[in-house]
């Protein structure tokens, strides 16, 4: 790791709480010298100069750095698993369920979550926190503005349900947005609520490294309720899931034993 990385992740750390040192170093690395390159800059250092000085700055380097791939029903056979199988489960053991998006992007998994809750609960019998790093992504998840490209596994009849097109883009229903808090957090340096039935954290293990993994595997066990399940992303399998006090309930959920 070459000193002016370094001295830019220390910088970074002191300015925002972010510590880049938990991200894989080469895809963080190249990711961020393609940001600075194409704003004309030649290093870290005149790239933490230009986050520290420019207003957008910042903005643009956490933009960049959670590359905010997200889509309704992604990989739809693992939601379809949700929905049949560990969601009765979870309905049959509490009458109310505390479940969080964790990295949730622009909203596309919370509200994806809130679909699938209301055909199991009552609309008071279920609370959704989504939380993401980025504020810019959250405020789009507030929104809940969405183009036809980002549904295309969705199934018609919940798109057909919970949205209303409007032009080119599809506006979610304003009833579903009722039971999701969207809130910025930090998951790698921010403590943790407890009591979750769910935790949904699919495709942002990818970009930690195995310390950051090892770390928030067992913050997610020890903020789940016995019998919760923890829902991760079709790269991400727990090969020692008993080590965080997880068992394995279905291709990618881990149950909290």
């Amino acid at each position: 790791m070459g000193n002016d990385f370094v001295e830019f992740i220390q910088n970074i750390k002191k300015l925002c709480g972010i510590d880049l040192a938990l991200y894989k170093e080469a895809q963080m690395k190249r990711r961020l010298i393609s940001l600075y390159e194409k704003k004309g800059l030649s290093s870290f250092q005149q790239y933490f100069r230009y986050i520290k000085e420019e207003p957008q700055g910042l903005e643009e380097f956490l933009d960049r750095m959670t590359i905010n791939v997200s889509e309704f029903y992604r990989n739809a056979k693992r939601w379809d698993v949700l929905d049949q199988k560990i969601l009765p489960r979870l309905v049959s053991r509490n009458g109310v369920l505390k479940v969080w998006s964790a990295a949730c992007s622009t909203g596309d998994e919370p509200y994806t979550l809130a679909m699938l809750l209301s055909k199991h609960l009552q609309a008071d019998r279920y609370h959704i926190l989504a939380s993401d790093i980025d504020e810019a992504v959250l405020n789009q998840a507030r929104l809940g503005r969405y183009h036809e490209r980002s549904m295309k596994e969705l199934p018609l009849y919940l798109k057909e349900k919970h949205f209303t097109q409007n032009g080119d883009y599809y506006a979610i229903h304003e009833n579903l947005k009722k039971n999701i808090l969207f809130k910025k957090q930090n998951l790698l340096s921010d403590s943790f609520d407890t009591g979750y039935d769910l935790i949904v954290c699919r495709n942002v293990m990818i970009y930690f490294t195995e310390e950051a993994k090892d770390m928030l595997y067992r913050k997610f066990s020890a903020s789940m309720k016995p019998g919760g399940v923890l829902f991760v992303g079709s790269t991400e399998q727990i090969f020692n899931a008993a080590q965080y006090g997880f068992e394995n309930e279905d291709t990618f959920f881990y149950k909290k034993i």
